[in-house]
């Protein structure tokens, strides 16, 4: 029986250059996307690369966390039948906004980012469980470093500007990564966070062109800063993708957990802030309220 992992925003960028890693190493791949076309092409790469255990795709939304809670049920319904364990969740999923827009109440960039992830990763923990020795992989980012750190609302005081939210949208996840890897610690279930670094996807080549992303003070200096973005996001994919296949499938980390992995692929000291339990219980307070675990669609 081969391992079976889920992929969240698989059908392109980072996350289908992930899942083709993964049928690469021998997984059963399960891609989630909003786009039926995406999905059956993710789907088709996929399984050429694997042809003995053919990928899969489930449509759902992840901006809905409706729908989030639909997905990890359908997910662990379709475990349970099967008898097939659940060896690997990715959660890949993110976005960034130029504008301020709200979802399910929570401000976007929060809710695809962290809320999302978190609400999936909790309700798909059982499965996880059953399906020791078992990896949860978050996809973080370097946009960490220019988050607010108040965590006492889910928008933190100021205006909008949509690589800040990003960032700490990012953080809120990293913290609550690191917190979980401590709370699950000796159950089999291992936690790891990837830093893919930079790579040109949809996201970056739609949003990292836009002053608005960023504060005042930064766009004084738009053209420098637009060329850092442009030099930091102008690999493929399937370079910034090694991270996330690194600490999904490196034999070097079984048992390992509340790991970072970085840009080159190799374990790296996890951003300060983010182990701060202060922050992290902050981070979960949140998470609990407008993402309750128990709530169903």
């Amino acid at each position: 029986m081969s391992e079976t992992a889920v992929v969240t925003g698989g059908t392109g960028g980072i996350g289908l250059e992930t899942a083709l890693g993964l049928a690469a190493a021998g997984f059963a791949v399960t891609v989630v996307g909003r786009d039926h076309v995406r999905g059956a092409g993710a789907v088709e790469r996929i399984s050429a690369v694997n042809p003995a255990r053919p990928a899969r795709f489930l449509c759902a939304d992840l901006s809905s966390l409706d729908q989030v809670r639909s997905l990890a049920a359908q997910i662990a319904d379709d475990h349970a039948a099967s008898g097939e364990p659940l060896a690997l969740l990715v959660n890949n999923i993110g976005a960034m906004f130029a504008e301020r827009r709200i979802l399910d109440g929570v401000e976007a960039s929060f809710v695809v980012n962290h809320l999302s992830p978190y609400l999936l990763t909790e309700l798909l923990l059982p499965t996880l469980r059953a399906g020791a020795p078992s990896r949860i992989v978050n996809v973080t980012s370097g946009a960490v470093g220019v988050a607010k750190r108040d965590f006492d609302a889910v928008e933190p005081p100021g205006g909008y500007y949509g690589f800040h939210h990003y960032g700490r949208a990012k953080l809120a996840n990293l913290a609550y990564t690191l917190d979980l890897a401590a709370r699950l610690d000796g159950t089999g279930v291992s936690v790891l966070a990837a830093d893919p670094g930079g790579a040109a996807t949809d996201m970056t080549d739609g949003t990292l062109t836009d002053p608005r992303i960023v504060s005042p003070a930064l766009r004084l200096l738009w053209p420098l800063v637009r060329r850092r973005f442009a030099r930091s996001t102008s690999g493929p994919a399937s370079l910034a993708a090694r991270p996330s296949i690194a600490a999904a499938t490196d034999g070097a980390l079984a048992g390992r957990t509340g790991v970072v992995i970085g840009p080159e692929a190799l374990p790296v000291a996890p951003f300060r802030p983010a182990t701060d339990p202060r922050l992290a219980a902050a981070v979960r307070r949140l998470s609990e309220t407008h993402a309750p675990v128990g709530a169903r669609p």
